[in-house]
């Protein structure tokens, strides 16, 4: 099977202007295995060293690390190093999948395991909430009948048109409300919204965490350090299961996307999280690199 191989660096660098005595963190930064990606290699390089390592598994099945950091520190730098293979996704005809009320009805009724899975990203999360105004927002791109896939593109074209990428805009701790408003944000919050309009209407949807793959503009360098993680969003169709979409790029993601992790919201699969004893005026950088290096002939893994 023919694969891309891409090089992944993702270093994250905490600076404290108080001493920081212990720390204790969660890490979702290794990309999941599947059908479709396969990571050859995974390593952690952590300043100062960690005095606890642990590595499991979390309910949605991401991989998560466990560290303490017992030396006093007033600097944390946490770099992920990974080596994936990627082959392209399947995407179906929009217009020949069930409709959306199909769908719905599936979710609803199906006892299966897979249903039953899917059912779980119906609900109201964290930072997603269902709401009338997601459900009138959402409701142009669903009528009568209409296909799923055929649907959410739709959609996801809306939101995309609608809404300005807008770094400034907001935080991790934004409202969803607060970006339907203001109609501007990142890739964390047109996810978000999209997933709180298909839940609204009744749909699973669930909150994907990775990266992209990005060009420099015409003419230009890739500067190092220049890319970021990114935000998409899985919706459920029985008989072809997750499906991914894209609406701060407005596509059906193929061979540039690489994920991380999944979860309802951003909340379940937060890059890094920790609980600390002492540090002041955190300040926090971060620098991504994705590398394509090529494409692999018949990889057997």
């Amino acid at each position: 099977m023919r694969r891309l191989l891409y090089e992944i660096t993702h270093t994250t660098t905490y600076s404290y202007a108080g001493q920081v005595s212990v720390s204790h963190h969660l890490l979702r930064l290794a990309l999941r295995a599947g059908p479709r990606q396969h990571c050859l290699d995974h390593r952690l390089s952590i300043s100062p060293a960690p005095a606890v390592t642990s590595l499991h598994g979390d309910y949605f099945g991401n991989i998560t690390h466990f560290i303490t950091v017992e030396r006093p520190h007033q600097q944390l730098a946490i770099t992920s190093h990974s080596r994936v293979a990627l082959s392209p996704a399947f995407i179906p005809e929009p217009t020949e999948t069930p409709s959306w009320e199909t769908v719905r009805a599936r979710c609803r009724g199906d006892r299966s395991a897979h249903a039953l899975e899917a059912h779980e990203f119906t609900y109201a999360s964290p930072l997603v909430p269902i709401r009338p105004e997601f459900t009138d927002y959402a409701e142009p791109s669903f009528p009568k009948e209409r296909p799923v896939l055929d649907a959410v593109t739709d959609l996801t074209r809306r939101i995309h048109e609608d809404f300005t990428f807008d770094p400034t805009a907001t935080t991790v701790a934004t409202p969803i409300e607060t970006v339907f408003k203001q109609r501007r944000g990142v890739c964390q919050d047109f996810a978000q919204f999209q997933i709180a309009c298909l839940r609204s209407l009744g749909l699973p949807a669930r909150y994907v965490s990775g990266y992209l793959e990005t060009d420099p503009p015409p003419g230009q360098p890739k500067l190092r350090g220049a890319d970021a993680s990114h935000a998409w969003v899985s919706i459920f169709c029985p008989g072809l299961g997750w499906l991914d979409v894209d609406p701060t790029n407005n596509c059906l993601p193929f061979l540039r996307h690489l994920t991380v992790g999944w979860g309802r919201d951003y909340s379940d699969v937060c890059p890094i999280r920790g609980v600390l004893m002492g540090g002041e005026n955190q300040k926090l950088e971060v620098a991504v690199d994705v590398v394509a290096c090529g494409a692999l002939e018949d990889l057997t893994v």
